[in-house]
């Protein structure tokens, strides 16, 4: 999937009313819901990354909920860390009948990437 798709699908998967986020190589994305209480977004963004995108066995960056999405293709995998959720798409998806924990566990990598080598793809701002 290019960074394009990657960005059009996520638009569609966030809810409107938030328009402050910060979207990473692997499709893990940030909400700010208050953006005038952030100096620097994309600094902000990679702080928490590092601090909550790396998965570490037995910590509770391993619990997730897989929710799915009816505006695009695909779930969106939620975790520890406010405001931090990774996208998957079905293109990456090898099973066709895959469950939640697959692709659970799936989004769970994908974070892991981008909590251990950040690079901020994409910074969508309201203002």
């Amino acid at each position: 999937m290019s960074d394009k798709e990657l960005i059009e699908n996520v638009k569609l998967a966030i809810n409107p009313k938030f328009q402050d986020w910060v979207l990473f190589k692997h499709g893990t994305y940030i909400i700010f819901d208050d953006i005038t209480k952030v100096k620097n977004i994309n600094d902000e963004a990679m702080v928490m990354m590092k601090e909550f995108g790396p998965v570490f066995a037995g910590g509770p960056a391993g619990d997730f909920n897989t929710i799915h999405l009816t505006k695009t293709e695909g779930w969106i995998v939620s975790g520890h860390g406010y405001g931090m959720y990774t996208y998957v798409s079905p293109s990456e998806i090898q099973n066709e009948s895959a469950n939640d924990m697959e692709i659970g566990l799936l989004g769970r990598s994908k974070r892991d990437l981008d909590g251990k080598k950040p690079e901020i793809i994409y910074v969508n701002k309201s203002k």
